[in-house]
């Protein structure tokens, strides 16, 4: 697991997140996953954002999430739906990354306002729950991640039972690492233990690009 350890207690990479325009969705995941050497799952829908998705668990307890908005009004009012529809605008790519939380209060203390609880149906009919906060930021300045803390036990997140040995290896981020590191209260040499963090240059800042440990060999994307 990728740990840290910070103000705001356990703090883990939970999963990264490609965003794409929903004519490509299809032929992404299948992408995504021959590179990786494994099929992603259908997640179902998340009607309060108007986005839905595709996931593949990865060992190590992380996963990868593909997204793209519905054509459903929520798409055009939730900040995740916006930010998914502003990534697939720009051609699609990596929307950001995500830390999950054990206990969010803290982080509404910090950033002074209420995590928005999202949820999705999987297509087995689980009802999959949580609590998220900072799509306001990440809208704002893309190198940030946001946080979530998950409200079911964990046999049931998507990272949970592994389709693949493949591994996230490292992560590399255009941004200014001493503002990610105070938004996560966390060392600037390595915000992300286990998880090799790299600066880089770019035009825009964000998520450039993700580093797998695949059974073939690293594999970036």
């Amino acid at each position: 697991m990728c740990g840290l350890s910070g103000d705001d207690g356990a703090v883990r990479l939970d999963h990264v997140s490609y965003a794409v325009a929903r004519d490509s969705f299809v032929s992404t995941v299948q992408w995504i996953g021959s590179a990786l050497g494994a099929g992603f799952v259908d997640g179902g829908v998340h009607p309060r954002f108007g986005t839905r998705n595709f996931v593949l668990p990865l060992s190590g307890g992380t996963y990868v999430e593909v997204v793209t908005t519905l054509d459903h009004p929520a798409a055009d009012r939730a900040p995740f739906g916006r930010a998914v529809a502003h990534r697939a605008a720009e051609g699609g790519g990596w929307l950001g990354w995500v830390v999950s939380v054990d206990d969010m209060a803290p982080v509404e203390t910090r950033l002074g306002r209420t995590s928005a609880e999202g949820h999705r149906v999987r297509p087995d009919g689980f009802d999959l729950r949580w609590k998220q906060i900072g799509l306001l930021e990440l809208m704002e300045d893309p190198q940030l991640p946001y946080f979530l803390e998950w409200l079911v036990p964990i046999e049931e997140r998507p990272s949970a039972d592994p389709r693949t040995s493949t591994t996230i290896h490292g992560v590399s981020i255009a941004g200014d690492a001493a503002s990610i590191a105070e938004f996560l209260g966390e060392p600037a040499d390595h915000p992300l233990d286990q998880i090799d963090v790299t600066w880089v240059e770019d035009e825009e800042p964000g998520l450039v690009s993700v580093e797998f440990a695949t059974a073939h060999g690293p594999v970036t994307i």
